[in-house]
């Protein structure tokens, strides 16, 4: 964490805020609207750091919504590399 750029922790502690209580399916739009947000202020989120994001999202969540949210972030990658291309 203390190696990542500001702006990113700013977009990290917002959706972590965002998604405070909410189940998995619910996490969809946050992480569209994170990914979204930072693609317009120019950040790109690496692999390690989209992981920490990951386990922050799922800290506190039961097994199943966990299985969600991974199931969420692979609909969204997929969303998000047919956009790119």
């Amino acid at each position: 964490m203390k190696n990542i750029d500001p702006a990113k922790l700013d977009l990290i502690r917002m959706a972590a805020e965002r998604t405070s209580g909410k189940s998995g399916r619910e996490l969809a739009p946050v992480m569209l609207a994170l990914i979204t947000s930072a693609n317009k202020q120019g950040i790109r989120f690496s692999p390690d750091e989209m992981t920490l994001i990951l386990e922050i999202l799922k800290k506190g969540k039961s097994k199943e919504e966990q299985v969600q949210i991974d199931r969420t972030v692979k609909m969204t990658s997929s969303i998000f590399k047919k956009h790119q291309k």
